[in-house]
């Protein structure tokens, strides 16, 4: 486990607000956030319990897509301990599979960075490096299969539901966190307001990247929520079965690629309504967030 200073968490809670906005929902589909989770499920406060600043950061790196849930779910899944060593191992091995789109999207923010840092950032760059991440996304699944079907295999019946659980609670949460993004605009609230605070921003500042952002968000292609839903059903029904060959789950590519790209695209049209609103000192501190974020490893928890 990394040990994090005050400032730091603050500053992770800054950036995770800015990528938290960049996979905001567009629509309610699959898991209700207003369901409340089964007792077995994963809530809000027992998923921050691993580190609250850490698990805050790791629940907006969606690299990973569906299978990054599934990584986060088993550090607070509660097995004894002749099966910690084996889950450990094979959480391990998951975000081992997921190292390329974290990768991809670390060079991203990188890209973003360098072309925010320059006051010019590079469309052809930025557009390359947001179909890096999509492609990779897309190998996530079937590189992760192996380790998925023995995550199936090392659980019990009652362990293979309580983890179907805490995917969909994840899931949930996620929806609940970026409820602000997808309702009507609050200007003291969102990713937007978050920023505004940690940059100083006037409020003629926030007027011109809220309408930069109007136009720019129109580039991006709508999240299909029902189409990540549909396959959080299809790993459930298979997971909770006595036999599971996750090779056989035709809906996880396109999912994965598809919420990772998404936010990714949504995180680089974010960054270039923002870029040309800045003063230097503003630019160069919000150049320093990202920076710390692309450097950062999501593999730091530890199964509970």
């Amino acid at each position: 486990m990394e040990y994090l200073t005050v400032s730091t968490l603050r500053k992770i809670r800054i950036t995770a607000a800015v990528l938290l906005g960049a996979f905001a929902p567009v629509g309610c589909g699959g898991v209700s956030a207003n369901t409340p989770p089964p007792a077995t499920a994963a809530s809000a406060s027992d998923i921050d319990d691993v580190s609250a600043g850490l698990t805050e950061h790791h629940r907006h790196h969606h690299h990973g897509g569906v299978t990054l849930l599934i990584a986060l779910s088993l550090d607070t899944l509660g097995v004894p301990p002749e099966q910690r060593t084996a889950v450990e191992k094979i959480r391990s091995d998951l975000h081992a599979r997921m190292e390329p789109a974290r990768a991809a999207e670390q060079r991203l923010v990188a890209t973003l960075a360098d072309g925010l840092a320059a006051a010019n950032l590079d469309a052809a760059s930025v557009d390359a490096a947001v179909a890096r991440v999509v492609v990779a996304a897309a190998k996530v699944h079937d590189a992760s299969a192996d380790a998925l079907n023995e995550l199936h295999a090392v659980l019990t019946p009652a362990q293979r539901a309580a983890l179907v659980e805490k995917v969909e609670a994840h899931w949930a949460v996620w929806q609940k966190a970026n409820a602000e993004e997808t309702g009507p605009r609050n200007p003291d609230h969102g990713q937007l307001a978050m920023l505004a605070t940690d940059l100083d921003l006037t409020r003629d500042q926030v007027d011109q990247i809220r309408a930069g952002l109007g136009e720019g968000m129109k580039a991006v292609p709508r999240l299909d929520l029902q189409e990540i839903a549909t396959h959080l059903r299809a790993f459930g029904d298979a997971f909770r079965g006595d036999k599971f060959d996750a090779r056989v789950l035709t809906t996880a590519n396109g999912a994965n690629a598809h919420l990772a790209g998404w936010g990714a695209a949504r995180l680089a049209h974010f960054i270039e309504a923002v870029s040309p609103v800045l003063t230097p000192d503003q630019r160069a501190r919000f150049v320093e967030r990202l920076r710390e974020h692309a450097a950062h490893s999501p593999n730091n928890g530890g199964i509970q």
